[in-house]
């Protein structure tokens, strides 16, 4: 038989955070937000993949407003490091009218545990 180490790839996909959080859209934007992101900027997309962001999803349940996201990064600083650019502030400011926000003008976000799993 032949043993062969893992790549690269195979080593981070084993390596990433699953992260979760719930988000809302607020009454009658909803069609506006789905625009919004159809797509992201370019250079949104480029910072998120800087950061280790892989797998990123958002979805809408339109009965109550909430945005289900889901993304699996690489670590939790280069996450938390996303806040700080200047396209995210930018991004921020222009989802601010569509959806409830902090002081700070992020998104009124929860974060969800994770209570199962299968690969």
């Amino acid at each position: 038989r032949h043993c062969r180490s893992p790549t690269k790839d195979e080593k981070n996909m084993a390596q990433r955070i699953r992260k979760a959080f719930v988000m809302s859209v607020n009454d009658g934007c909803e069609a506006e937000y789905t625009k919004r992101h159809s797509p992201i900027w370019p250079e949104l997309e480029a910072v998120l993949k800087e950061h280790g962001v892989h797998n990123y999803s958002i979805f809408l349940l339109p009965e109550t407003r909430q945005l289900f996201a889901y993304a699996e990064i690489e670590d939790e600083a280069r996450w938390a490091a996303i806040a700080k650019t200047e396209v995210c502030q930018k991004w921020w400011s222009r989802m601010g009218d569509i959806m409830p926000a902090n002081p700070d003008g992020s998104p009124v976000a929860t974060d969800l545990t994770e209570t199962f799993h299968l690969d």
